[in-house]
């Protein structure tokens, strides 16, 4: 039997539906963390933007991505952001877009379940990331 192809395409119908889960576990999770202010920030599926809206929020960063490959999930995070420090784009998280040691913290708080490789997107999340910085 194949494995489900799960897709969120529409970020607001994610938002209603599992918008105050995302926010929930993502508190926990940065709770957890307890990162350092004014660090450069790579949210790793970031979906509709929950997560980094609450990095924003929580955590201030001198910057946040947020990559994610639906297009729609991310027309949906570039309107919810009004802090004008998060930027969003597309891409696969088992082959981010950007040079090594990019970022000092990356994380990855509710999509890892969902990737096909799950080895292959951590090594990623680890190569964007300078020497000492924080992974999760």
């Amino acid at each position: 039997m194949a494995e489900p192809d799960i897709r969120f395409n529409d970020g607001a119908a994610y938002e209603r539906m599992m918008g105050v889960w995302s926010r929930i576990a993502g508190d926990v999770f940065l709770d957890w963390l307890a990162p350092p202010k004014d660090q450069r920030w790579l949210d790793v599926g970031c979906g509709n933007g929950a997560f980094t809206e609450r990095v924003v929020e929580r955590c201030a960063p001198a910057a946040i991505e947020g990559i994610d490959p639906s297009e729609a999930q991310l027309s949906y995070a570039r309107e919810r952001h009004k802090a004008g420090i998060a930027t969003y784009r597309s891409g696969d998280a088992m082959a981010l877009p950007f040079v090594d040691n990019s970022f000092d913290i990356t994380a990855s708080a509710l999509v890892l379940f969902f990737v096909p490789d799950t080895d292959k997107a951590v090594s990623e999340m680890v190569r964007v990331t300078k020497p000492g910085g924080l992974v999760a």
